[in-house]
């Protein structure tokens, strides 16, 4: 944060997803909530007394909540309840990240690349890294030609990709009819069109294989929109659908149940891309819509891979919100537009094109 800006080393660390993490492992825990009406009862209290019978009534509340969501994981990824998941075996795998010299998918990038994995980056800037096992391809993934061209060299090069993260954003920052023809046909090219050129190349060997894993990017605007953001909030919610369909595809139409599919929808993140992007500064604020960094969102992502489950990763916790305020009456969406700073957080947004074209370090930019 800039000096001006309030903050303590508690502030810096203290907020919402830290609370509910906090709950998660104690008043949301079954292995914790089932020791409250133990405790009553050797304190003297009978079993019908309303304090042991509440407590019990809430511990099995939640023990039912997280029941539901193991079998609903289960199901999703076609476990079974008797045996564990094989391990990735990451020697064998062959990761393709669209945007990956800069921001997310860099970080994504150079972490999998220490850990021996290969990887391959698509972008129209190189990656600044010294890693061998990162490997390199300029290509502007809004275009299927160059897509398809670069698709088949991988595969003669390297091999057949067997994990896809589509990372790779644009964003223009203006008023819809400031919008011309370039902007939005490259927004909608590089945010969606790209997710389907990449999938309609790389899919194919994973259906082959009946295993896989695609990873797609979107975010929070692709659930509510924002001012200045029109085109922006538009490719990321056709791409929330697109992750929706595929798996459904996947599982009914190529039989593939096997290939993962995992959706991110973060909150503002500290990257180039939004470097300007205007958040008030104040702890308040942070603690309730925090604005994480790209760590954040790597490693629910490592972990979704690692596991070889399909998800749906939302951080910070705020973005698990967002898709009930649609259902919401008029004045209350713009109520909460109005206490998450949205309607102006794009007012004086500045778009950074060049890979060094940054006035100082990410972290203390766009924050006011």
């Amino acid at each position: 944060m800039p000096p001006h800006a309030e903050s303590t080393l508690v502030f810096d660390s203290f907020d919402l997803d830290l609370v509910v993490k906090v709950l998660t492992q104690t008043a949301f825990s079954p292995f914790f909530t089932s020791f409250v009406p133990v405790f009553y009862f050797f304190q003297g209290a009978k079993l019908t007394d309303p304090i042991v019978v509440n407590s019990a009534l809430y511990c099995l509340a939640v023990c039912l909540f997280r029941l539901l969501t193991w079998i609903s994981t289960l199901y999703r990824n076609q476990r079974s309840i008797f045996s564990a998941p094989s391990l990735l075996d990451w020697g064998e795998q062959i990761v393709v990240i669209t945007g990956g010299s800069s921001g997310i998918g860099e970080l994504l990038a150079n972490t999998l690349a220490v850990r021996n994995v290969t990887v391959v980056v698509l972008d129209v800037e190189p990656i600044q890294t010294e890693n061998y096992n990162i490997t390199y391809y300029k290509c502007d993934v809004s275009q299927w030609s160059e897509v398809e061209a670069i698709a088949r060299r991988i595969r003669d090069e390297i091999g057949e990709p067997t994990i896809l993260v589509n990372n790779a954003g644009v964003v223009q920052g203006k008023l819809i009819l400031d919008l011309n023809e370039k902007d939005v046909q490259q927004t909608f090219g590089v945010n969606a069109l790209a997710h389907w050129w990449t999938i309609k190349a790389f899919l194919p060997d994973m259906i082959k294989k009946k295993s896989g894993h695609i990873v797609t990017l979107s975010s929070v605007m692709g659930i509510v929109g924002s001012p200045q953001m029109t085109d922006y909030c538009g490719s990321k919610a056709a791409v929330r659908s697109l992750n929706e369909t595929l798996r459904f595809e996947l599982d009914n139409h190529y039989k593939a149940p096997g290939i993962r599919t995992t959706l991110v929808c973060p909150g503002h993140t500290r990257t180039r891309l939004f470097a300007t992007f205007s958040v008030p500064g104040h702890w308040l604020y942070q603690f309730f819509f925090t604005s994480v960094q790209p760590i954040d969102i790597v490693k629910p992502i490592i972990s979704a891979l690692d596991a070889q489950e399909s998800r749906t990763i939302m951080v910070p916790f705020f973005v698990n919100l967002t898709g009930y305020i649609n259902h919401l009456p008029s004045f209350l969406i713009d109520f909460a537009q109005y206490v998450a700073c949205s309607t102006y957080a794009m007012k004086n947004f500045r778009k950074i094109s060049g890979r060094r074209e940054e006035e100082g370090p990410l972290e203390t930019q766009g924050i006011y």
